[in-house]
């Protein structure tokens, strides 16, 4: 098989042994690479019920077979554990030069198990594998960790490092590499709690392809056809532009989702971002989209710069009623800074202002708990999280479990699914999506689920019967995880013309492997499938698929979503899924997905080397 190694390094940090494991053809052909890649390798070795910060979570890096081809976008690199913020598959993905960068290491993946006796840098020069200490480095950020040991070590090194929120055990701290953040689910928390500042990786070999001259040509054309109107919008406003829109549908989160609209969106909005702070843009590694927008602060303070997207720009903003985009901007850069996920940051800290609101206890001083709109009190909130200090030491628990923590109702507004907080977007107007988000593996997430562009596209009546509705949901969940897989951005779904058969011409030019669109639909399943045993493996029940309480009933704006409706959505989506009435995956399924062989093997002898 061609565009692969066909390996994984596994590295146990309690004494820096490591091993070369063989990922057979089997094994890669059905897992694709990338997050299907890194969720069957977190299968095989993060027992059940693992505590997550204990030194038996693994911690997962895996590519795919596009990285490194030249197939414009396929940079992302994906990270896997076991989440501290929710107890179940915490996958996250990020675009870089890391995941280039380990590819040529001539490992497909890296499995990181264990603790370092003290604080410690993970090196990987090729198949040299070594641990640095790391004790000069603790307190920087990660953009000043990488520039420290490049530095010491030379400027071909990449580096995925944590920041303090990571040292100090925040449960949404985040792996950053190039700027770019493994966000959400809180990696960058179990690499602290395995004393692990930083990798750094340096590499020489890639594998070849199967057909160069097919591929290049294939290349050539999606990157012209990824500067073309499906892409354009990202490109010359970016994504902040949502704003505006989803404020004028009603759907853009507001005060911790007691509105659906903003009376400050102008103010935040891309156009005026555009206008008043746009500085330039940068597309990610190996793409040719570039649309990454950057902006600074214009208050008269010191001059801050940062990247951002909707919905770090919605989590800051709007749902904390936060309207000054100076404040907005400065926030991102702060959250970028102590390494923590800015979704969860802004939800939970928009769960704090709706507790002032209401005059709960958080057992802190009432004046230090911040109100909505204080820009000011943001800031200072971000910073308590990331030292763990005062209100911030409950806050860096994230909203599920400071909720727990405080009771007296506040669940009732704690805005999460399994524990990961909402994304930005009502899904009380967006029913496909409600549904994508209830029963999302991973817990409230946009990105694993696109059910979204089903509702906006009116393609479904707000009335269609369960089994089409759960029907879309799944087809957008699966072809979540085939693209998180083959690790291409989800922009380029725009510029394809039909995403499995272009993905399934341009693998087989790859690897060599002849593989068709249906062949591609069945990995996204498969993928989906592997998720969720993982989960059942670590707990999960049929409980766990729901929905906040406010957004299953009126709360000033009329609601289509209720209870009983989303119990039966739930259960059209098992018996589209084949699964049965409690979600639970028949035996008989996993041999239909070709899933049975993998799992069966997976915790005794896929891999050899143990």
């Amino acid at each position: 098989m061609h565009g692969v190694h066909g390996r994984a390094l596994r590295v146990d940090l309690a004494d820096g042994t490591a091993l070369s494991e063989e990922i057979p053809e089997l094994v890669a052909s059905r897992v694709l690479g990338g997050a299907g890649l890194a969720s069957l390798l977190l299968h095989r070795f993060c027992p059940p019920r693992v505590e997550p910060l204990a030194a038996e979570n693994p911690l997962v890096f895996a590519t795919s077979p596009f990285v490194g081809t030249g197939i414009t976008t396929a940079s992302k690199i994906a990270v896997a554990t076991k989440s501290p913020q929710t107890g179940v598959i915490g996958d996250s993905l990020s675009s870089s030069y890391l995941a280039i960068a380990l590819k040529r290491t001539g490992f497909d993946a890296l499995v990181v198990q264990g603790a370092a006796p003290a604080w410690s840098v993970l090196v990987v020069d090729d198949d040299r594998v070594s641990l640095r200490p790391a004790a000069t480095l603790l307190g920087l950020d990660p953009a000043a960790t990488a520039d420290a040991l490049r530095a010491e070590m030379g400027s071909g090194f990449r580096v995925a490092a944590i920041g303090v929120a990571g040292e100090r055990g925040v449960r949404y701290a985040a792996i950053s590499n190039d700027g770019r953040l493994a966000g959400r689910t809180g990696a960058g928390a179990v690499m602290g709690s395995k004393r692990l500042k930083a990798i750094a990786v340096r590499g020489t070999r890639l594998p070849a392809v199967a057909d160069p001259r097919g591929l290049a040509a294939a290349a050539r054309g999606l990157a012209e056809r990824s500067l073309g109107p499906g892409t354009a919008k990202y490109r010359e406003v970016g994504t902040a532009a949502n704003v505006a829109f989803f404020d004028r549908m009603g759907v853009l989160p507001t005060r911790n989702f007691q509105s659906g609209r903003f009376a400050g969106a102008d103010a935040i909005g891309g156009e005026t971002l555009l206008l008043e702070h746009h500085t330039d843009k940068h597309g990610c590694a190996a793409c040719t989209v570039g649309c990454e927008h950057r902006y600074r602060t214009r208050d008269g303070g010191p001059t801050t710069e940062v990247r951002l997207e909707y919905e770090t720009l919605f989590a800051l903003g709007s749902l904390c009623g936060v309207a000054d985009p100076n404040a907005v901007l400065r926030a991102a850069a702060r959250c970028d800074a102590l390494g923590i996920d800015s979704m969860t940051t802004g939800a939970t800290i928009a769960w704090a202002m709706e507790c002032r609101e209401r005059g709960i206890d958080l057992g802190v001083p009432a004046d230090e708990i911040p109100a909505f709109g204080d820009g000011a009190a943001l800031l200072r909130t971000i910073d308590a999280i990331g030292d763990r200090r005062g209100l911030g030491d409950l806050l860096a628990e994230g909203s599920r479990a400071a909720a727990a923590l405080v009771g007296q109702g506040s669940e009732a507004w704690a805005m999460h699914v399994k524990g990961l907080e909402l994304p930005g977007y009502d899904p009380r107007k967006l029913q496909t999506l409600a549904l994508g988000l209830a029963v999302g593996t991973r817990g409230a997430c946009h990105n694993r689920s696109s059910a979204y562009e089903v509702d906006f596209s009116d393609r479904l009546d707000p009335k269609s019967e369960a089994t089409a509705r759960a029907e879309a949901a799944a087809g957008a969940e699966d072809q979540a995880a085939l693209l998180d897989s083959l690790t291409l951005c989800k922009f380029l779904r725009h510029t394809l013309h039909d995403v499995h058969e272009e993905a399934a011409s341009l693998y087989t030019m790859v690897t060599g492997v002849p593989t068709a669109a249906d062949d591609l639909r069945l990995a996204g399943e498969r993928i989906t499938n592997l998720k969720k045993l993982f989960n059942i493996a670590q707990g999960w029940t049929r409980a766990d698929d729901t929905l906040p309480p406010r957004v299953l009933v009126d709360e000033g704006e009329t609601t289509l979503l209720s209870r009983p409706w989303l119990d039966q959505m739930i259960a059209a989506y098992y018996r589209v899924r084949g699964w049965d009435e409690d979600g639970l995956i028949p035996a008989e399924h996993l041999e239909r997905v070709g899933l049975a062989d993998l799992v069966e093997l997976a915790p005794v002898a896929a891999f050899a080397g143990r």
